[in-house]
C-alpha cells in the first residue's frame, strides 16, 4: 500500500448503527470473595448518563439499548444531578409526580420521578477495599437498594463517583437471588394504607 495514499472511505448506509462495548466479564465469587469483585469500576467502563429533560417514554428503550437498569441523571457534565433506575419507571413513582404536576405520563420528565442527588448514600472506595461481598449483600439488604454507589476523593479534587454495585450483577456472580425490600415502595404502601 501507498503509505501517502489516503484511505478509501463510502457513505453510511441507511441504518448504520453503533457498536457496543462487550458485556462486563464477571467472575464467579462466593460471600468471602473481596467487594471489589462485584463493583463496576467506572474507570474502566463508561457511566450510562442521561439529562433530566428527557421524556420518561424514552427512558426505558434507552436503558434497554445500553443494556442497564440505571441511569446516572446528569444536567451539568460532569456532576450529578440524580438516579434514574428501572424501578422508578415501573413503581410508584410516575403516578405520584402525575399526581402532584397534574401531568399525564406522556409529558413526564426524567426529573419527574429521578431520585434527586441529595437523597442518595454511597461507600466510600476505601470502606469497599477491606470488605467481601458478604458486607455488600448485607448493605444492599438493609438500604432495600438495586444499587449502591461507591465513592472515592482525589487529592485536590471533589468527591467522584468511582463505581456501582448491581443487585443483579451480584446475584449473577453469586449464582443465588439476594431478597431485597424496596423501603420506598413499603413506605408509599403504608401511607396509602393509613389514608
Amino acid at each position: 500500500m501507498n503509505r501517502k495514499r489516503p484511505l478509501p472511505s463510502r457513505p453510511l448506509p441507511k441504518c448504520t448503527s453503533i457498536a457496543q462495548t462487550a458485556p462486563w466479564a464477571s467472575a464467579d465469587v462466593d460471600l468471602e470473595t473481596p467487594a471489589t469483585s462485584v463493583m463496576t469500576d467506572l474507570t474502566q467502563i463508561k457511566a450510562a448518563t442521561i439529562a433530566p429533560e428527557i421524556p420518561l417514554r424514552q427512558v426505558e428503550a434507552y436503558m434497554s439499548l445500553l443494556g442497564v437498569h440505571m441511569l446516572f441523571v446528569v444536567d451539568e457534565a460532569p456532576y450529578i444531578a440524580g438516579l434514574i433506575t428501572s424501578t422508578d419507571l415501573h413503581g410508584g413513582r410516575p403516578q405520584q409526580a402525575q399526581s402532584r404536576t397534574g401531568s399525564r405520563y406522556d409529558d413526564l420528565l426524567v426529573r419527574d420521578v429521578m431520585t434527586s442527588r441529595d437523597e442518595i448514600d454511597a461507600i466510600d472506595l476505601l470502606e469497599l477495599q477491606g470488605a467481601r461481598v458478604t458486607n455488600v449483600v448485607a448493605t444492599l439488604k438493609e438500604r432495600g437498594r438495586n444499587h449502591l454507589l461507591v465513592i472515592d476523593s482525589v487529592p485536590g479534587a471533589s468527591t467522584r463517583v468511582r463505581g456501582v454495585i448491581s443487585r443483579s450483577q451480584v446475584e449473577r456472580q453469586l449464582g443465588e437471588s439476594i431478597d431485597v425490600v424496596d423501603m420506598a415502595c413499603c413506605f408509599a404502601s403504608m401511607v396509602r394504607m393509613l389514608a
